[in-house]
């Protein structure tokens, strides 16, 4: 079993603690990818127009021998319509409301993307390959003193992203925010944000998950609502984590848990 170190809030090491046996289960990216997948398809809306749309109009053609092209019209000889070429005609291969947009996953499976995410998250090279700017972080997961949970300021939370060596990371961040480009920016999706650590907690009731909450690309997670979409964003595994000493000893017994209720159906 692995070995890691707790930190104080001032970045020093001041204890060890061995990592769960769930940290040694098998990284599977393509699981995490399938879980991931069907975990975002419960989000969309089904779509597509209605079956009458550009059916209402009373329409017909005349017939040649009037100089016109015979196509249907409002009263035989007004405005065109139900067709495909013409000013509020029939839609063309329009979206169908029925189309299969969510996707389901067993929940076996389901679980052992799970573990597989957070296993992901001990591998240095692995979260290096995301993105993340680690080369000032001593070891990852990285795991602190429960106290990190009490903070209830932003720039504390700041003052101890930074000593854990967290600085490039954040500035990363800062510079990733920009823009989207497209029609999205008027739908309320103004920006596109990079992610960042995500900061696991024992609890929900925590001060630190308000204190974080404004801090580019930081999330703050309870151990019990962990879920892929926290783990892998995008679907990539390996996210750059910040567990609290509490919060990491929990897991594991939660984990075991789960199992327990599959088997039990």
């Amino acid at each position: 079993m692995k070995k890691v170190g707790v930190y104080s809030l001032d970045g020093q090491k001041v204890d060890e603690i061995l990592l769960p046996n769930i940290f040694e289960s098998p990284v599977r990216p393509d699981i995490i990818r399938r879980a991931f997948l069907a975990a975002m398809s419960k989000k969309f809306t089904p779509y597509g127009k209605s079956p009458i749309a550009g059916h209402t109009a009373v329409a017909w053609s005349v017939g040649k021998g009037y100089d016109i092209a015979r196509i249907r019209r409002i009263d035989g000889f007004g405005k065109a319509a139900m067709a495909g070429n013409v000013v509020e005609g029939l839609r063309i291969r329009a979206p169908r409301p029925y189309k299969r947009l969510i996707r389901f996953i067993n929940k076996k499976e389901k679980l052992r993307a799970l573990e597989s995410a957070i296993a992901a998250v001990s591998d240095h090279v692995l979260v290096q390959f995301r993105g993340h700017r680690i080369d000032g972080v001593r070891e990852v997961p990285i795991v602190v003193v429960d106290d990190f949970e009490e903070i209830k300021k932003t720039k504390d939370v700041l003052n101890v992203l930074l000593s854990l060596g967290l600085s490039e990371e954040l500035k990363r961040l800062k510079q990733g925010r920009r823009i989207r480009a497209g029609k999205g920016k008027r739908r309320g999706r103004r920006y596109k944000r990079k992610k960042g650590p995500l900061i696991i907690v024992s609890s929900s009731d925590k001060p630190i998950i308000l204190a974080a909450r404004n801090i580019e690309g930081v999330d703050v997670k309870p151990v019990d609502r962990l879920s892929i979409l926290h783990l892998a964003p995008g679907g990539w595994p390996a996210r750059l984590t910040i567990w609290t000493k509490s919060s990491i000893s929990m897991i594991q017994e939660l984990i075991e848990e789960k199992w327990k209720k599959l088997r039990r159906r």
